[in-house]
């Protein structure tokens, strides 16, 4: 591509007198300047880049060109559900009557989006086997956090205060123990056994009148399902615990099993994953919070409830003293919701339902076709996902990065790797069930050309990726001294034009 603005920062086509734009007419010309507290005023102009607007235009689609999207390619990434976003849902989201709302106008105003609300509560509730869902939490760890304070409210409403410590399988997702820990409260680690289940005989030592619960992802983030869950969640609520579900790998179980259903108390959703909304670069995201009967004025405020009266329904959002408080500025990101709602009224109750077991059929088909030349080390049937510890041959010093950034060459998104920690070199596949078998076979193909090629050229391999935009980084300098702002860039392209001059 010999465009001129592609690969350059936006810096490198500043020139001096350029602009793109013209600010409207001051309209607040009474207030002056001088009234502004002088800490916050500035002593010199901003080093701004003066560009034209096509040039801006022509930098940033050039740019957008290189973002690789589950739009643009096969997205694999483990212990994430990168699944595809219909249209539809965009358009829907994007409805004027919808992004003309405000938060904060008169709920009488507003009944159409607070049904929105209202009946995607519902449907989690029934989806997940729960009474009654909050959607305010704005992400999945989010969601973990408002869990983990119902658990702990739950507690301390009954006087329980010593309950302070949450059990976790060494297996789980690295937000479980951060949110417990900004929570309060103390992680205490629960061991898996060589199939990657929990292991009981472990557990039962641990349960004792300080438990609050235990916080579980099943299946696990080895995409193994926990066959054991009925005696694990009679032990913690006989210990006097809450049973609590990280949502992240709900995806294989729609349409099978729901969480309530099988001993849990507390679940938050990741709405970005499961139910098909874009997620990706810090947002947006959205993390529900579901909780079984008994717990439901926990919910924090403010919530969104139905009202009957003379034969005529309405929405209104009530707080209430009992909850645990507020979490977020208000009902959430409304805009995934509408994206959520619709792919659940788009697939329906019936077509729901296959969700998990495609997704299920289309890891297992990519685990069995790679299995002879990646190391597996848990073998069986897995769900959504599953590991692989590396090449099965591993003579040639060829690693998971060095696969992950040579399959970049061939047009496919790595996979997660190096997680879980279980595996020093995991590579961690999760297909989702939107995947064709055209692409699976196609991915199939590519990862046993890339195990070859470690056997016979393995230097390739280990300079990849070759044909990308950007070569391969050294992650070590980039993370000790990054450059974060456009002046020192500037400095530094000052300073080689100078030396170039002399």
């Amino acid at each position: 591509m010999n465009n001129t603005y592609y690969g350059k920062l936006i810096y490198e086509l500043s020139q001096p007198g350029r602009q793109g734009y013209s600010l409207p007419e001051n309209r607040c010309a009474e207030y002056k300047m001088s009234d502004l507290p002088k800490g916050l005023m500035r002593e010199n102009a901003p080093l701004l880049p003066e560009v034209d607007e096509l040039s801006v235009v022509r930098h940033y689609t050039n740019m957008s060109n290189n973002n690789f999207g589950v739009d643009t390619g096969f997205y694999p990434l483990g212990s994430c559900t990168m699944k595809y976003n219909p249209k539809i849902n965009e358009e829907i989201a994007a409805h004027r009557e919808f992004t003309g709302l405000h938060p904060l106008q008169n709920p009488l105003t507003t009944q159409g989006a607070l049904a929105v609300y209202y009946f995607l509560q519902t449907s989690l509730a029934e989806i997940s086997g729960l009474s009654e869902f909050t959607l305010n939490p704005y992400a999945g760890a989010h969601g973990e956090l408002t869990g983990l304070m119902i658990m702990r409210g739950y507690h301390m409403e009954r006087g329980d205060m010593k309950r302070t410590k949450v059990i976790i399988p060494d297996s789980a997702h690295g937000t479980n123990p951060a949110s417990s820990a900004v929570c309060g409260l103390d992680v205490v680690t629960v061991k898996s056994r060589p199939d990657g289940t929990v292991d009981v005989d472990d557990l039962r030592p641990l349960l004792d009148d300080t438990v609050a619960g235990m916080m579980m992802t099943n299946p696990n983030t080895l995409g193994i399902f926990e066959q054991n869950i009925g005696v694990i969640a009679k032990a913690v609520h006989e210990a006097g615990g809450l049973m609590y579900y990280d949502g992240a790998n709900l995806n294989p179980m729609l349409g099978k099993v729901r969480p309530g259903d099988i001993g849990f108390d507390i679940m938050h959703i990741n709405l970005h994953k499961t139910f098909s909304t874009p997620h990706g670069g810090g947002g947006p995201g959205s993390g529900p919070v579901g909780v079984r009967a008994g717990l439901e004025h926990l919910l924090p405020n403010p919530r969104v409830v139905k009202v009957s009266e003379d034969d005529y329904d309405y929405f209104k959002v009530e707080c209430s003293d009992k909850s645990i408080g507020s979490i977020s500025g208000h009902l959430g990101n409304f805009g995934v919701m509408m994206r959520a709602l619709a792919y659940i009224l788009t697939l329906g109750r019936d077509q729901l339902k296959w969700v998990g077991p495609l997704a299920t059929l289309n890891a297992n088909y990519i685990k069995e076709s790679l299995k002879d030349v990646f190391e597996l080390p848990i073998g069986g049937v897995c769900k959504h996902e599953f590991v692989f510890d590396g090449l099965k041959d591993k003579s040639t010093g060829v690693t998971t990065l060095d696969v992950a950034k040579r399959l970049l060459d061939y047009g496919f998104h790595a996979p997660t790797i190096y997680f879980p920690l279980l595996f020093h070199e995991a590579l961690m596949i999760e297909p989702t069930e939107n995947e064709s078998k055209q692409t699976l076979d196609e991915f199939i193909r590519i990862m046993r050309v890339i195990a070859q090629e470690a056997k016979d050229n393995p230097e390739m391999v280990k300079s990849a990726p070759h044909n990308t935009p950007v070569r391969r980084l050294d992650d070590t300098q980039a993370a000790l001294h990054p450059i974060v702002t456009w002046r020192e860039l500037v400095a530094d392209s000052q300073v080689a034009d100078s030396q170039v001059a002399e």
